[in-house]
């Protein structure tokens, strides 16, 4: 009942309303970044979605406009010169993430689930379709993230993305939200220049 009905309820609810109370904040950091940088404040990147379907997955702009396209930041040469000074604490406690909610409310995503793979990253896809985490809409927070984000080699992600496949209930997300806020704080498992998932 709660995989398949209370589960998408509670994500349209909870984003809905986190975009009205955020509206504002939202605004001051879209200000922030077009002030040191011209164009646009958010980028959007192809991800793997459920039955790895393509989306689109939106992002506050923490990079260069300049910045070359479609490659992760951990593959480009020196990528501190292309991190922009706001884009550094925009990272560092993932204020990035929040246009997301966007896609939780349009279902490409939900508040809790494995982390949305890049349309490239066939190595994690082929590791989550041992688990059947493929089969469940990714999430803006998930099991695998609170247990070590950058980190995490692929096949441990994998193995994390399929326990919580398993696990998922309402009890389980909200010990999943409620360990990302204290992980956010903490800056645990971020390592800055590493590709952002």
């Amino acid at each position: 009942m709660y995989k398949n009905f209370f589960k998408r309820f509670l994500d349209i609810f909870l984003s809905a309303l986190a975009l009205i109370v955020l509206a504002v904040p939202m605004l001051i950091v879209a200000a922030i970044i077009k002030h040191e940088d011209s164009g646009n404040v958010f980028f959007k990147q192809k991800r793997i979605g459920i039955h790895k379907k393509f989306f689109y997955i939106y992002k506050f702009r923490s990079m260069k406009s300049s910045t070359p396209h479609d490659v992760p930041t951990h593959m480009l040469e020196n990528p501190e010169r292309y991190i922009l000074k706001c884009g550094r604490w925009i990272r560092k406690y993932s204020i990035d993430e929040l246009p997301q909610i966007i896609n939780i409310l349009k279902g490409d995503m939900s508040i809790v689930g494995p982390r949305p793979a890049l349309w490239n990253q066939d190595d994690l896809i082929a590791e989550r379709d041992k688990y059947g985490a493929n089969d469940i809409r990714p999430g803006l927070t998930g099991w695998a993230q609170i247990n070590g984000r950058d980190e995490l080699a692929i096949p441990v992600k994998a193995k994390l993305d399929g326990e919580y496949v398993k696990r998922v209930s309402f009890i389980f997300d909200c010990i999943c939200i409620l360990r990302t806020v204290t992980s956010v704080f903490k800056h645990e498992g971020f390592i800055e220049g590493a590709e952002k998932s």
